[in-house]
């Protein structure tokens, strides 16, 4: 479980496409502190690590993850929201997050409003009925509220430092976002769905 409070930048440092796709991530985490099979959620995917060195770690990802997600997008170089997994007693800052992304929405406008940004995501059709007015959800790893939704389409507002700590300070229309619909959202609905 994580809490969508993305707590360090990592880089693709290399991919290697073998009967998984492998990762390697450069990081400023304390690689000693992280275990061999502990979940790191990249982009807000949890991933296992599955080797490590002095600043970076490796996770294998399968071909299911790569068609679920914006994986396939990954390129060297490319920067990451890292998040550990939440340990009992960690502050929960942001919300309840899986890790399990449940599905990719698109990048549809961008505004400036002073120092902020208000953009602007579309959802697939089947996810939007998930995303309400002031609740929440994980795009790329952050917890964020949502501002306003009309059909598919749905806002939130990113504050100068969730720009200037996360990967939202480089996002450009048109980019593939991983989305994480809230967990309680999932239930209610399913509740209603059986009554």
């Amino acid at each position: 479980m994580f809490t969508g409070i993305v707590t360090d930048l990592g880089t693709v440092s290399t991919l290697d496409h073998r009967g998984d796709l492998r990762a390697r991530i450069a990081t400023s985490y304390d690689t000693a502190g992280i275990d061999m099979g502990a979940s790191i959620a990249c982009s807000g995917v949890c991933l296992t690590v599955v080797g490590l060195g002095d600043d970076w770690f490796d996770v294998d990802i399968s071909a299911e993850t790569v068609s679920k997600t914006n994986v396939g997008d990954w390129a060297e170089g490319k920067r990451l929201n890292l998040e550990r997994a939440l340990r009992v007693g960690d502050e929960l800052g942001g919300h309840i997050v899986s890790g399990h992304v449940d599905g990719v929405a698109e990048v549809v406008d961008m505004v400036d409003e002073g120092d902020s940004t208000r953009v602007t995501f579309r959802a697939p059709d089947a996810l939007a009925r998930f995303i309400a007015p002031k609740g929440s959800v994980a795009l790329n790893g952050t917890s964020l509220t949502v501002n306003e939704v009309d059909g598919c389409d749905f806002g939130i507002n990113f504050i100068p430092h969730t720009k200037s700590v996360t990967t939202w300070g480089e996002v450009a229309v048109g980019d593939r976002i991983n989305l994480e619909i809230d967990t309680l959202a999932r239930y209610v609905a399913r509740l209603q769905d059986w009554a």
